[in-house]
């Protein structure tokens, strides 16, 4: 499946920060932590792997991106309370801030996940429209980062993360997003 927004395989990255890679109590960083960090999260990714693909079909985006958000924000639903993370001000797989949008659907369901996604791909244009310098990956890249921050919060790719949590979530969110394309096969 063609993603309309550039091909996260061709992605630099260089995965996640210590503070991200100490999340299941192991001391590493790198794309190293975000593989294992994703694969830690599979067995739960499966459970969402049609709705995920249905909508990224939908709306032409890559399902491995869509699981490295997950994965990243949420643990495949894991690290949720009633459907809520951050204090209770974020909702669903995909973590939507409610102080900023109305959550839809049920925290699991297809239409949370096409709310997000369509949250990923304002941000993806928004980006593109900031920077039309930057490749289609870059551009790409920055979406992600600016799903976490903002677009506001995007300086530069060289600095792409320096906003985000951790400082590496577009990174983190990237190497994950590659190994669940690997793992998986999805294409």
């Amino acid at each position: 499946m063609a993603c309309m927004y550039g091909d996260v395989r061709r992605i630099q990255t260089s995965g996640a920060s210590n503070e991200t890679g100490r999340q299941d109590g192991d001391n590493i960083r790198g794309k190293h932590a975000s593989e294992r960090l994703a694969a830690t999260d599979l067995d739960r990714m499966n459970k969402y792997k049609s709705l995920i693909i249905r909508v990224a079909r939908n709306n032409g985006m890559d399902p491995a991106v869509i699981c490295g958000i997950i994965s990243r924000e949420s643990r495949a639903g894991a690290a949720l309370k009633d459907g809520l993370g951050d204090h209770g001000n974020a909702f669903g797989l995909m973590q939507i801030d409610k102080r900023y949008h109305r959550p839809e659907g049920a925290w699991d369901s297809e239409q949370h996940l096409n709310q997000a996604t369509g949250i990923l791909i304002d941000f993806i244009k928004n980006i593109q429209n900031k920077f039309p310098s930057w490749s289609k990956e870059q551009q790409f890249k920055g979406g992600i980062a600016a799903y976490n921050m903002g677009p506001g919060s995007v300086h530069s790719y060289e600095e792409v993360d320096i906003n985000t949590t951790g400082k590496d979530y577009s990174n983190d969110v990237v190497a994950r997003a590659q190994w669940y394309k690997n793992a998986t096969a999805q294409s």
